[in-house]
């Protein structure tokens, strides 16, 4: 790597960390008593961000598909110390779901704080094959039930002066083979929320948007489908929520995690050609 590169490289590095170390401070007390809705939250990440929220004592609804699994959930959130855990089944690609969790949410919470967007369709890890159709149905799941979900609650989030956060993805920053559907929800979602943040942002909002651009984590599902083809490290799910958690509460309108997933954001317009080179030598493939 020539010398200039490497000097711009070390340079975003250090102001990656600089504007992390001095962002707001997390105060674990605000969290006491808030009234959270977590979607997809039967595994993975949103299990996970479940636990989090019950030990720092809020309140939380939990939605996701597979109802018996949501039981196990809400059993082990109020044993770790949710003020209250409730659940609620539902299919998100079932365009009369999304707004009736957000109802269910309200009635039983009496309000909402934090609105945390989570939940994903499954999908093929494979080259696309002109499925149109699941394409279709995905952005239904991944997408459209995500802007569904925001409206609905953002009268209440304004009055409790809450916060929208949204996990999403590197691949919806940067495009690589075999998730041509998922990178597309993922593109739709980053583009929507960054729009709607500065939109209340010019009309003063009470509400803050927060979008966190995860790389490989370690879920089972994840896992499952890149193993054997693609080398990428992993990271823990259980710290992804935790930083997801902490950035909606600190209202912070970003999160890179691992921190490395800025620099390759970033990278990835610097030195496209090189990118390209590296993303699809990553992969096990022949022709």
């Amino acid at each position: 790597m020539r010398t200039s590169a490497k000097v711009v490289l070390v340079s975003v590095c250090v102001v990656y960390a600089a504007v992390r170390w001095s962002g707001p401070s997390f105060d674990a007390e605000s969290l006491r008593g808030a009234r959270v809705l977590v979607t997809g939250a039967s595994s993975g990440i949103g299990e996970q961000m479940a636990y989090h929220y019950s030990r720092f004592g809020a309140q939380i609804v939990i939605t996701a598909r597979r109802e018996k699994v949501l039981q196990q959930v809400v059993e082990k959130c109020l044993s770790l110390g949710a003020q209250k855990a409730v659940y609620v089944a539902a299919d998100m690609a079932d365009e009369a779901q999304p707004e009736k969790v957000v109802d269910f949410a309200l009635e039983k919470l009496g309000g909402l704080d934090y609105l945390v967007l989570n939940h994903i369709g499954p999908s093929p890890f494979s080259m696309w094959d002109g499925d149109v159709e699941h394409m279709r149905w995905l952005m239904k799941a991944n997408f459209f039930s995500y802007v569904q979900m925001a409206w609905r609650a953002l009268s209440a989030l304004e009055q409790s002066k809450g916060a929208v956060v949204v996990v999403s993805s590197l691949l919806g920053r940067m495009a690589t083979p075999y998730t041509a559907p998922y990178t597309a929800t993922k593109f739709a979602l980053n583009g929507f929320f960054g729009v709607l943040h500065h939109e209340l942002s010019m009309k003063k909002s009470n509400v803050s948007i927060s979008i966190c651009t995860l790389g490989l984590i370690d879920t089972d599902s994840a896992m499952e489908k890149v193993r054997g083809v693609v080398d990428v490290p992993a990271y823990p799910a259980t710290d992804a929520a935790l930083n997801i958690i902490i950035t909606g509460a600190t209202r912070q309108q970003e999160l890179y995690y691992p921190w490395f997933t800025y620099n390759v954001n970033l990278i990835k317009d610097w030195f496209p050609s090189v990118t390209n080179f590296f993303i699809q030598n990553s992969y096990k493939y022949k022709p």
